[in-house]
């Protein structure tokens, strides 16, 4: 009901509400479902300690697992991952180009994967940094569905100082220069708040465009 300005959360972080449409969501919805049904499905991502993930995970372009970068699925089907298309390199470079008021910046951006959350059923994201990947290039993180608590913290601990943000449907937060490693985290999503309009029957999607850096 009221309007959400942008704001500079750090040096290099910035968060723009609102910057997708409800047409737009519900592709992206929609390309998510597909992506979730494979060739390499949604799963709960089991880390080297032996704990499971809440959230559950599907990548595009390069398959993620702890904590490495593979073109194949060796920890759920062997399979290759879904090509990375070009829309979505093309919706990378507006949402840089748009939350830094840069388009030689959004035009230089060429991300190549995608990690693929679904938040449902209490799950939660724990503090930590995104940095296995080569390239320092920002990270572009749109939100879909519930809303939630977006900790942004420093390059330093888990702990203080952080920002709490909250993220609903549409949001775009993007990361990168001194902010491109700090820890980061979603402790909290609030079921039931999502608009039904934008295709997603529950549940939190963060979707996260990156620049692996690898050939």
């Amino acid at each position: 009901m009221f309007p959400r300005p942008r704001a500079v959360i750090a040096p290099g972080a910035v968060h723009v509400p609102s910057w997708l449409s409800e047409e737009r969501q519900r592709e992206l919805v929609a390309a998510c479902r597909g992506w979730a049904r494979g060739p390499v499905p949604i799963r709960h991502t089991v880390l080297p300690s032996g704990g499971v993930m809440s959230v559950q995970t599907v990548c595009v372009g390069w398959h993620w697992q702890p904590y490495a970068y593979t073109r194949t699925a060796g920890d759920v089907n062997g399979a290759r991952v879904a090509e990375f298309p070009d829309w979505l390199v093309e919706l990378g470079r507006e949402a840089l180009a748009e939350a830094y008021g840069d388009p030689a910046a959004g035009a230089a951006y060429t991300p190549d994967t995608a990690l693929i959350n679904f938040y449902e059923g209490g799950a939660k994201m724990g503090m930590h940094q995104d940095k296995d990947e080569k390239s320092g290039a920002p990270v572009v993180s749109l939100s879909i569905g519930d809303r939630c608590v977006f900790r942004f913290g420093n390059t330093e601990s888990r702990g203080r100082p952080y920002t709490d943000v909250e993220l609903s449907s549409g949001d775009l937060f993007v990361f990168g220069g001194p902010s491109r490693f700090a820890f980061h985290g979603v402790p909290k999503v609030y079921p039931d708040t999502a608009d039904p309009a934008t295709g997603l029957r529950g549940g939190r999607l963060n979707i996260t465009l990156r620049e692996t850096g690898l050939a």
